[in-house]
């Protein structure tokens, strides 16, 4: 049996416990200090980031099981066997695996179609339960390695782009989570204990050696898929090779391969691996503007496997794409009816009804999609019709979510959201401050930072002391005649000074703005 201290020094360093020596047994031993937050930032984020990838795969929940049972399996013999551990397959064609803190682990349906064992299975989701384990990914948070700010394409391991980069809110922590490369140093941990871990389950770790060989050679073949997926997180390499051949090395070859209960178990993916194939092919047809190509292999999906609710969801994008509001919205009826847990069907159904006219209708399907994934275009029509209602606050609130989208839709969200908050806050995009000319004429002068015009700002000048204490202020003053963004405006004060660092004793506060007509 592994001893709980092989991870000491890892986890040790990601500041997730702490080492000390039982004085019984004179081993090393730790004590995890922060796991109810990691167990917490790993539930908060998992459905969302599931959501962002395809959502689960639902139509062989046989095979979803058998693939829990493989990581429960690992699990059990595990380092942290106290993880309330969860497995799903993704309905992603990309090959790729993922894990969070807190033991919240994804495998793509398109990883499974390029295994071969029921061993090779074990050592991606070995691989992946160490990651989790050691807090690998929220450890490279800790390190500041992840963009703030901005979205991360949350989108970036699989060809739906559509709502790569519209990810808003906390659920973008999500997509920051998992699209993150790990070190080095986090592949070699996870490749070791992920093979210790299949020897003690009972697996062959030779397939941990022989899987990573076939990535090696997938990789120099350039093959895009593994290289936007599973290679973009997890960079093979021969070194990789290498060391899992000293580890294999010292534990042993032997143990079960399962590569004819692996064939069984994904007999049903493997028959309707073209209907997916033909599924990617019609979307990216639809992103190049070729709708009738689109809706041709579409119907070839269908016709493969009629229980698909993706397949009735692209047929609603053409439809969307062709303005034909009615036949979009009924295949978007079907998908959510195939799988009423995933968000994309109800936020084109939204944007489908809001573009006809039917605001109220909208709203509610814009609602629920935003409650299983927050998204830019959900949070930006909401703002309009809260807008349109004379909510303005609400609206407001809207906008700034839809605004944190690092796209158009969260540029123009923005800029709705600076018009309602501009006059409510002008200081907050009006800096400003006082000037003087040559003649000692001092002036209250506020530069635009916004994206809009402002007319009528109202400003007033305070003086102080040298001990910092108000003597005097102005009256209110208007800077009329607009002031377009990146400029600036100014008024006389009527106040004048001998010598300009007398400035540093006055202040410009600005009162009130008005959006310019």
């Amino acid at each position: 049996m592994i001893k709980k201290s092989i991870l000491c020094p890892v986890l040790l360093s990601a500041g997730l416990l702490a080492c000390g020596v039982n004085p019984v047994t004179k081993e090393r031993e730790f004590q995890f200090v922060s796991q109810d937050k990691e167990i917490q930032l790993g539930q908060q984020n998992y459905s969302p980031a599931r959501q962002s990838q395809g959502g689960d795969y639902t139509l062989d929940a046989e095979l979803t099981r058998y693939v829990q049972q493989v990581g429960q399996k690992l699990a059990a013999v595990s380092d942290r066997p106290d993880l309330p551990y969860e497995f799903v397959v993704l309905n992603d064609s990309v090959p790729n695996a993922w894990a969070m803190p807190g033991g919240k682990i994804a495998f793509n349906r398109g990883l499974l179609y390029e295994l071969h064992s029921e061993a090779e299975l074990a050592a991606v989701l070995g691989h992946e339960i160490v990651h989790a384990a050691a807090r690998h990914g929220a450890k490279g948070m800790e390190r500041g390695m992840f963009m703030q700010g901005a979205m991360l394409a949350v989108g970036l391991a699989t060809r739906d782009s559509n709502y790569a980069n519209l990810v808003v809110g906390g659920a973008q922590l999500g997509g920051q989570l998992i699209t993150s490369k790990y070190g080095r140093d986090a592949e070699s941990e996870s490749d070791h204990y992920g093979m210790k871990y299949m020897k003690l389950a009972g697996y062959d770790p030779a397939a941990a050696v022989t899987l990573q060989e076939t990535f090696v050679r997938l990789s120099e073949g350039k093959r895009q898929d593994f290289i936007s997926g599973l290679f973009a997180s997890h960079p093979p390499s021969q070194e990789r090779v290498d060391d899992n051949r000293k580890t294999l090395a010292e534990l042993g070859a032997g143990g079960e391969m399962g590569k004819d209960v692996y064939a069984q178990k994904v007999a049903k993916l493997m028959a309707t691996r073209e209907a997916y194939k033909a599924y990617d092919e019609g979307k990216e047809a639809l992103q190049k503007g070729d709708a009738e190509k689109a809706k041709t292999l579409a119907k070839k999906a269908i016709s493969i496997e009629p229980h698909e609710a993706r397949f009735q969801e692209l047929l609603g994008d053409i439809a969307l794409t062709k303005k034909n509001t009615t036949e979009a919205l009924a295949f978007y009826d079907k998908a959510i009816q195939m799988q009423p847990d995933y968000f994309k069907p109800y936020v084109q159904s939204g944007i489908a009804l809001f573009n006809d006219g039917k605001k109220e209708q909208a709203e509610p399907f814009l609602k629920k999609a935003n409650a299983l994934l927050p998204t830019a275009p959900g949070y930006a029509l909401l703002g309009q019709i809260a807008e349109g209602r004379g909510e303005t606050s609400l609206a407001l609130q809207h906008y700034q979510l839809a605004a944190s989208s690092d796209s158009e839709i969260g540029k123009e969200a923005a800029g709705r959201a600076m018009r309602i908050d501009l006059p409510r806050n002008p200081a907050r995009y009006l800096p400003s401050g006082p000037l003087a000319d040559n003649t000692g004429m001092v002036y209250a002068a506020v530069q635009n930072n916004s994206s809009v015009q402002v007319g009528r700002v109202q400003v007033r000048m305070l003086q102080y002391d040298n001990r910092g204490r108000l003597v005097d202020q102005t009256r209110s003053m208007l800077i009329t005649g607009g002031i377009a963004p990146g400029k600036r405006g100014s008024v006389a004060t009527g106040v004048r000074i001998q010598d300009q660092a007398a400035l540093q004793f006055f202040r410009v506060v600005v009162e009130g703005a008005e959006l310019a007509k």
